[in-house]
């Protein structure tokens, strides 16, 4: 969802820097100038007096013959730079003064903008995981807010069109500002496990039919999340495990999920969304010396499909045919309902 003024937030994040540095700017170019104006014989009142006169466009006149070359040459420099410095010190210093009023501005329309939020899915933290979510969910035309504790990844949410809040989300003042009450989906994907499970605990607490997905780093926070009430937990390191495992030793699959479906990951969703799942499992030892054809595989299955098999000398077979034998060691790749994938047909 966009946040209004995101380019304005941009462009006043840092005005008293930017005066700071003007202003030492024009310090500059003024020593510089009166070095000049004292090697050529001036004094040092004069030196300073002429400085000032020339930066500042005053116009009284010269306090001594500009007559040579190098006064020329020192007097044309201290306009030019001069000039430049203090205009861009008059610019820094307008924006420090109304920062606070457009930060004011645009933080009451923001609040007025999530005020409004209904059914919307409450992201907290902006990291990577988070930008990578926040992206899929812009691109599906989700309605979503980002919470975020660090100023920098929440104005770079802000630049990229988000509504993000710069806060704590482990606050539950902060949740219910986030309308978490009238929120469908909390994603916590902080990279504190501690974090994850607090802020779980709260909005379970704040909204008990909320879908709570939460982050776990360690396989022991998997089950204090769950206790705690989310609905599922990602595993961010398993799931790449899993995925470079998959494609190293089934590599014909990797290349038929993406065949489809230029993202892997879009494909199990829109599988998911018809109770079905779709994996790899190996045919085990058990079946050496058998004749276990596709056909009697899927009827053990109770509802599987073969959809392939990956020999085990590397030889694949495409929508095989209820006659085609399957033997231990053979990768199988299965479409079936959700968490029961091969579990029946692979039984003794």
């Amino acid at each position: 969802m966009s946040r209004p003024g995101g380019a304005i937030g941009a462009l006043v994040a840092r005005p008293f820097r930017n005066l700071a540095i003007s202003v030492a700017f024009v310090l500059l170019v003024g020593l510089f100038a009166i070095v000049g104006y004292l090697s050529a014989g001036w004094s040092f009142d004069d030196a300073i007096y002429m400085v000032t006169l020339t930066i500042f466009t005053v116009g009284y006149g010269e306090v001594r013959p500009i007559d040579t070359g190098y006064l020329h040459l020192i007097t044309m420099a201290t306009m030019v730079f001069g000039c430049t410095g203090v205009i861009v010190v008059t610019g820094s210093l307008v924006q420090a003064l109304t920062q606070s009023q457009l930060e004011q501005f645009f933080g009451k329309r923001v609040e007025r903008d999530i005020d409004r939020l209904e059914g919307h899915i409450i992201i907290c933290g902006f990291g990577r995981i988070g930008l990578m979510l926040a992206g899929e969910l812009a691109s599906a035309g989700e309605t979503f807010v980002v919470v975020e504790r660090d100023e920098a990844r929440c104005q770079e949410a802000r630049d990229l069109g988000y509504l993000c809040r710069h806060a704590d989300a482990t606050d539950e003042d902060v949740l219910r500002a986030m309308r978490v009450e009238r929120a469908k989906v909390l994603a916590t994907v902080l990279p504190d496990d501690a974090a994850n499970v607090f802020i779980t605990l709260s909005a379970r607490s704040l909204n008990p039919k909320l879908e709570i997905i939460a982050r776990g780093e360690r396989p022991t926070t998997e089950r204090k999340l769950i206790q705690a009430g989310a609905d599922k937990v990602v595993m961010p390191t398993h799931i790449g495990a899993e995925r470079i495992a998959e494609i190293i030793l089934y590599p014909r699959l990797a290349s038929f999920l993406r065949g489809a479906h230029s993202d892997t990951g879009k494909q199990e969703t829109h599988l998911a969304a018809l109770g079905l799942d779709l994996g790899v499992v190996t045919a085990p030892a058990s079946f050496a010396g058998r004749r276990v054809t596709v056909g009697e595989f899927e009827r053990r299955g109770g509802g599987l499909l073969v959809v392939r098999i990956d020999r085990v000398d590397g030889r694949v077979v495409d929508a095989p045919k209820p006659d085609d034998l399957i033997h231990a060691g053979d990768g199988v790749s299965i479409v079936s309902k959700l968490g029961r994938v091969g579990l029946s047909a692979l039984a003794d």
